[in-house]
């Protein structure tokens, strides 16, 4: 008859596995919300302060595709919809970091973005999510050997502030 015996690094495994299941690192639950199936994403608006056009609908197009991409959620018209997420772009800063110190020009820069936004059950009028001065921030190179101009370096930027608005729909803990 042959002994059959368990590596002794499995066990160890197990026993981690069984210990950590209570201590709130990892859940087996749904971390989206439960009887949400749409979002409507209308596009986001500009403060009075933010001069760089376009921004807006870059924003909205991110984060549609990340709602898409991350969540059980599917984006849609408002009308049909059973949540909505607005927002605003309340302002956009740039600094540098580095310099040059053979030219005095930027090496690094900085861009920050501060919004503000809202996700709305459009069904019963509560309010799930609201950030006010929600701040992202990115850096880019705008010089050699990269070459960044602010439309390239912010797309990183606005993906980053995509991912991070999206995440806050997840369900509370």
């Amino acid at each position: 008859m042959k002994s059959s015996k368990i590596p002794i690094s499995l066990v160890l495994l197990a026993a981690a596995a069984a210990t950590s299941a209570g201590c709130g690192g990892y859940t087996m639950k749904n971390q989206y919300r439960g009887g949400i199936k749409t979002v409507a994403v209308p596009i986001w608006t500009r403060g009075k302060d933010v001069y760089r056009r376009g921004l807006e609908f870059r924003l909205t197009e991110a984060l549609q595709k990340r709602i898409e991409l991350d969540t059980p959620y599917k984006v849609v018209k408002k009308s049909q919809a059973d949540t909505e997420l607005t927002g605003k772009i309340n302002l956009i800063e740039q600094r540098v970091l580095s310099k040059n110190p053979e030219t005095g020009l930027p090496r690094e820069l900085e861009a920050t973005f501060t919004v503000s936004f809202t996700w709305k059950d459009l069904r019963n009028g509560e309010v799930l999510v609201e950030r006010k001065e929600f701040r992202v921030a990115d850096t880019y190179i705008p010089h050699r050997p990269v070459g960044e101009d602010f439309f390239q370096g912010s797309e990183s930027l606005i993906n980053r502030l995509a991912r991070r608005i999206v995440e806050t729909m997840e369900a509370p803990w």
